[in-house]
């Protein structure tokens, strides 16, 4: 059984621990260095990008975090966990810290704000069993991909829609928030992505 852990500075941590635990994993809160030293993979939930890039750098954590993602850790990053894991983020401070596990442009609160969140159920490649229904909450997007990075979801029916989820072989990002409605099935998709790294 892999252990995963869930950055727990802000967001659905206690959701995400569940679904993990239901998707097979060991799942466990990740605070401090040493908690993250003991994890095969790691979940960024959502929060304030901002907020949790100036919390990193405080309680040291940046660094080391930079250094598992670079050596190939698994990460999964659900919306400011998007954002955090991107090559570039756009409209966010001048402080504020891309980790660069994933060679994606995102636009920070690209829908709008709190008040415009909604519901929409997508279609994700590579998820098995009918459409998985998303909740978005001040949502960023993914504006541009680099090579080796798969495109696994756009919101809306057109085609060339806006990309909402990605993945490489090692880091998957989603712009919405799985662990809300029940449905595990991205967490044990992360989850096998963490025990193939293994």
């Amino acid at each position: 059984m892999v252990t995963v852990g869930v950055l727990a500075l802000q967001g659905d941590v206690a959701e995400h621990l569940s679904a993990l635990e239901a998707g097979g994993a060991r799942a466990v809160a990740v605070r401090r260095r040493a908690e993250l030293d003991g994890v095969g993979g790691l979940v960024i939930p959502g929060g304030e990008s901002t907020a949790m890039s100036r919390l990193l750098e405080a309680l040291d954590l940046a660094g080391p975090l930079a250094e598992r993602l670079s050596s190939g850790m698994p990460a999964w990053g659900t919306c400011a966990g998007m954002v955090l894991l991107a090559s570039q983020i756009l409209d966010g401070r001048a402080d504020q810290r891309a980790l660069a596990a994933l060679d994606i442009t995102v636009r920070r609160n690209a829908f709008g704000r709190q008040i415009d969140s909604w519901e929409e159920d997508l279609r994700i490649t590579g998820v098995a069993g009918g459409a998985f229904h998303a909740v978005f909450i001040r949502a960023p997007r993914v504006e541009r991909v680099g090579e080796g990075v798969e495109v696994l979801a756009r919101s809306g029916s057109a085609p060339d829609g806006p990309i909402v989820a990605a993945r490489s072989s090692r880091v998957l990002v989603t712009s919405f928030h799985p662990e809300v409605g029940g449905d595990h099935r991205l967490h044990r998709l992360f989850v096998d992505m963490v025990d193939e790294a293994a």
